[in-house]
């Protein structure tokens, strides 16, 4: 029997003091709802286009476990703006497994990114994000992922405990189908001290600090015979321009 933990959820009127104090703050999906400034329901349109993703094709392990789609905007105060579709791209500092690769992603739908709630999340993201550090603007990347057991065991975080080269990453459990695992662990980046928990509500919300804690989530396996999967929202927000640009 493996221990399991319950999300620690922070109240909302505490999340900007707790992120600054403990470098990270969980969240339950109705407080999601309120920073968004929609009903939690709003979230529901979102969630069909996660049985739409495409094969990530970059694995070094050889596995067949991972789908997803990217995209980026530029946040500026409550303004979001599109960029056009880019590579993903993170040193080998942050990524030892898949750094210093072009990584070119399917895009995310149109018909996903016109959905209300997909920017009201952003942008209400970006507003915690600025209340901890005031920058013009936030260079906001969106990774829709789906980690499935069609190998047996699925991967989340292939390269392990790590840091993303940001300065906040806003994970988001969309669903979780006919599996086990995928526990959440935390850690000082520059310390011993640790938390471990799982994401079983849709919608909650994993905040990171990126400079104070690094993070993962381990691997997922098929609860029966059935082939099971978890889907995850990632937001990074970067105020020093996308990481590849010759300006980052």
């Amino acid at each position: 029997m493996v221990a399991s933990f319950p999300a620690p959820h922070t109240p909302l009127d505490r999340l900007d003091a707790t992120l600054r104090d403990r470098g990270f703050v969980v969240l339950a999906p109705e407080a999601v709802a309120t920073l968004a400034g929609l009903p939690r329901a709003a979230f529901d349109a979102l969630v069909p286009s996660w049985d739409d993703l495409r094969p990530d094709d970059y694995l070094k392990d050889g596995g067949r476990y991972r789908q997803r789609r990217h995209a980026c905007c530029v946040v500026e105060g409550d303004t979001l703006r599109p960029v056009p579709h880019r590579m993903h791209w993170q040193p080998v500092e942050y990524n030892a497994l898949h750094g210093g690769m072009e990584r070119w992603f399917a895009p995310v739908d149109a018909a996903t990114l016109a959905q209300p709630a997909w920017s009201a999340l952003i942008r209400g993201l970006a507003r915690v994000c600025s209340v901890q550090r005031a920058v013009p603007r936030w260079h906001v990347e969106a990774h829709q992922f789906r980690i499935d057991t069609s190998d047996g065991v699925g991967r989340p975080t292939p390269e392990g405990a790590h840091r993303d080269g940001v300065d906040f990453v806003a994970v988001l459990l969309v669903g979780r189908h006919a599996i086990k695992g995928g526990e959440t662990r935390v850690f000082e980046a520059q310390g011993p001290a640790g938390q471990r928990f799982t994401l079983t509500e849709p919608w909650s919300l994993l905040l990171l600090d990126d400079a104070r804690v690094i993070h993962e989530s381990t691997p997922i396996q098929p609860l029966d015979a059935a082939r099971g999967h978890r889907d995850t929202l990632v937001l990074t927000f970067r105020a020093d321009g996308f990481q590849g640009d010759p300006a980052a």
